[in-house]
């Protein structure tokens, strides 16, 4: 006889999850993600891609604004789920729900726990510089990451990794892990392993502020960043009071010393004479793509051909 699966999810990158469970011998008795929401100057709705597909095949969808809801608990009891899969939901489960599932519910966290524990792995990672991430499976408890892991896979991150193509290349590997683990853990062939708490690392909310560039950071720091901050929030600095997204760049640390303060924005050093940077705390920012506030993305070079002014300029920290 299947189990019967409750599957939480929200974005476009746990789709992967969700046809997992529906390729396994096991039943998907139910959906939840996050309400449509408007978007817009038109206020268009928007529904998410999870519920899409669920739609699609006859699989009932739940959009609860809350999971705290008395009602949400008693309809989850309901669909008597013998395990729940959640996988970037982006709501809290209360202790009521979790003891609802007869094996408990178990979540896909993008990072090797106890590291980077919290809302934001992927962006941690890339920020912190880490040569390796991956992926754990754990039992949720009501702490935040806290709970016993049952599977975990390793990732060797790449220099053209950004957190869009890491994140997806994270919930892909999840979701093949899952496929391979719930049929073991279901048996009783796993036991779930606690993890240490001395060793946890935590991640934060990233805020809009978190993308302005400090000059007197090394070039290295300031390409992690963009690595990890695009396209939301984005990376910015300012020229003549205005935003200038820089959405592509390359550090140049070997640059020990170039012409110009911290901030400057220079051409004709290194190999490539024609680049264009910007000087850091440590080596040169290479900016290859940028975006005016209002405008359409431009390469740097085009950019420089409007605005003569911007080499030899002083960028603000």
């Amino acid at each position: 006889m299947p189990n019967r699966i409750i599957y939480m999810g929200s974005p476009s990158f746990t789709i992967p999850v969700l046809n997992s469970l529906l390729s396994s011998p096991d039943e998907v008795v139910a959906v939840y993600t996050h309400p449509d929401r408007e978007i817009g100057r038109g206020r268009k709705q928007e529904t998410p891609p999870i519920k899409k597909i669920a739609n699609d095949i006859g699989i009932e969808v739940y959009q609860p604004n809350t999971m705290k809801d008395i009602e949400v608990v008693r309809q989850i009891k309901k669909l008597k789920p013998d395990l729940i899969v959640i996988a970037a939901y982006g709501q809290i489960l209360p202790k009521e729900i979790l003891d609802v599932p007869r094996r408990g519910c178990l979540n896909i966290h993008p990072s090797l726990l106890p590291k980077h524990r919290g809302p934001s792995p992927v962006i941690k990672t890339l920020l912190e510089g880490d040569k390796e991430t991956g992926v754990s499976i754990m039992l949720l408890d009501e702490g935040m990451d806290t709970g016993p892991i049952l599977a975990q896979e390793i990732y060797t991150i790449q220099e053209s990794d950004t957190v869009e193509t890491l994140t997806n290349k994270l919930f892909d590997t999840g979701a093949q892990l899952l496929t391979r683990i719930i049929p073991r853990y279901l048996g009783g062939a796993i036991v779930p392993r606690k993890q240490d708490d001395a060793l946890a690392t935590y991640s934060r909310k990233i805020r809009k502020e978190d993308g302005e560039i400090d000059w007197t950071n090394t070039a290295e720091e300031i390409g992690r960043q963009i690595r990890a901050l695009s396209p939301w929030p984005g990376v910015h600095t300012y020229w003549k009071g205005q935003a200038l997204k820089v959405i592509e760049a390359k550090a140049e640390p070997s640059i020990e010393h170039p012409q110009g303060g911290i901030g400057q924005v220079i051409t004709g050093y290194g190999q490539d004479k024609g680049a264009i940077g910007v000087v850091t705390a440590q080596g040169v920012l290479q900016i290859i793509t940028v975006q005016q506030q209002g405008r359409n993305k431009n390469s740097a070079a085009a950019f420089l051909r409007g605005h003569s002014g911007f080499v030899g300029s002083v960028l603000p920290n």
